[in-house]
């Protein structure tokens, strides 16, 4: 009898081997077509209101209503979800963002558009919060991190492009159109999956409770709140980096643009960087990226008139917020390696939040007491979120193997 080979074994058995590498290519390229989908409607918001008879600001909560349905869906997905398959899961949710384009691309009124919104914000919330759970399933331990980055390297990557690139195909061939544009993106990746992906069944009895169950960890809660205020420092600063440089740095729209291209760009080669250096430890990074940033934030008061320093500066920013995600990401795998999807599911919640929370901040600060009074805010969260990072740290030692328990 011919023996079969240890690499066809691998495939038939739904073993970690070069064929999930594929698959996690395939969520890497899902991921660009969510986050696309996500921020899509920034550079088309005027379109979008014209068409709908709506104002901007309607057309504005297109952004909102995504980020609520997220949260919502990342807290109640691990409880509603055991049982199925996750190869089952991911295919439905690439199906719905597939429908969700095709929703939003026809929608012919802005109740029906706001309904397409809302879909693919279940499906921003459904996705994130499986991320580490299948990518700890597809690849071996020590790949992990670079999973990880290579997921987040599709995120990155729509940020730098889907701005742009919207407001390029509106005005080419209308907003509609640029909507629509995603659907064969999607689809690809539903395609790819279907062949690259193994069936991952729900087998794991340890991924159980509700998602708030395990802040009763002192790890989680600690780690959990570094997350937050890590995401809400950023984006106090960042939410309102464009009216900084048109009011204090004086850039042209051209200036503008470049210096935003170069923020996304740096973004995405820190995203590609941060695997190897997650190598040598997930700790250092996650205390030390928020302190960093703090000091842009002040450096950004300091020279931030300067056009040259002030790109400098951002592109630093963003190749340090950037990259930051894919740490946490590690660390929740490392430190919830059986409720990885719980877990998941808390930390999207706690990040869409935070962003909200951070902006709404930030813009009260930015519009009552001046840029000055929104970046020091920015810094001096940034800073108590490296101190809980710190603090999780320490934790960690003692805490991380309560939680690997069934």
């Amino acid at each position: 009898m011919n023996k079969t080979s240890p690499y066809i074994e691998n495939i038939l058995n739904n073993k970690k081997g070069v064929s999930s590498w594929s698959a996690v290519l395939a969520m890497s390229l899902g991921a660009f077509a969510l986050v696309s989908s996500e921020f899509m409607p920034v550079s088309l918001l005027t379109p979008v209101a014209k068409a709908l008879q709506i104002s901007e600001g309607q057309a504005g909560q297109a952004i909102s209503i995504s980020g609520v349905f997220a949260v919502l869906t990342s807290l109640l997905m691990p409880s509603f979800t055991k049982g199925f398959k996750r190869k089952s899961l991911l295919l439905g949710l690439t199906a719905m963002m597939i429908f969700s384009g095709l929703v939003v691309s026809f929608a012919p009124n802005y109740l029906i558009f706001m309904v397409g919104r809302a879909l693919i914000g279940v499906v921003i919330g459904g996705f994130w919060s499986m991320s580490v759970a299948i990518a700890m399933r597809l690849v071996e331990k020590h790949h992990v991190p670079r999973a990880l980055a290579i997921f987040n390297g599709g995120n990155a990557l729509a940020t730098v492009v889907a701005a742009p690139a919207g407001s390029f195909l509106g005005g080419l061939i209308g907003w509609r159109g640029a909507f629509f544009c995603i659907i064969p993106i999607a689809l690809a990746v539903f395609i790819w999956l279907i062949f690259s992906l193994p069936s991952l069944p729900d087998e794991n009895k340890a991924e159980r409770g509700t998602v708030l169950s395990i802040l009763k960890y002192p790890v989680v809660a600690t780690g959990m709140m570094a997350v937050s205020l890590f995401f809400m420092g950023q984006f106090t600063l960042f939410t309102y980096v464009r009216p900084f440089l048109e009011t204090i740095t004086h850039t042209d729209i051209s200036t503008l643009s470049l210096i935003l291209l170069m923020i996304g760009l740096a973004g995405f080669i820190g995203t590609i960087l941060i695997g190897t250096l997650l190598k040598r430890g997930t700790y250092p990074i996650l205390i030390g990226t928020p302190l960093f940033m703090s000091v842009l934030a002040i450096l950004l008061i300091l020279f931030g008139k300067s056009a040259f320093f002030a790109a400098a500066i951002l592109m630093l920013w963003g190749f340090f917020a950037t990259s930051a995600p894919v740490g946490w990401w590690t660390w929740l795998a490392q430190t919830l390696p059986q409720k990885a999807e719980v877990g998941g599911g808390l930390m999207v919640a706690v990040i869409q939040l935070a962003i909200t929370l951070g902006a709404t901040c930030g813009g009260v600060i930015f519009d009552t007491k001046g840029y000055h009074a929104t970046f020091i805010t920015s810094a001096f969260i940034l800073v108590i979120a490296s101190l809980f990072a710190f603090l999780t740290a320490g934790i960690g030692r003692k805490d991380t193997a309560a939680l690997v328990k069934p």
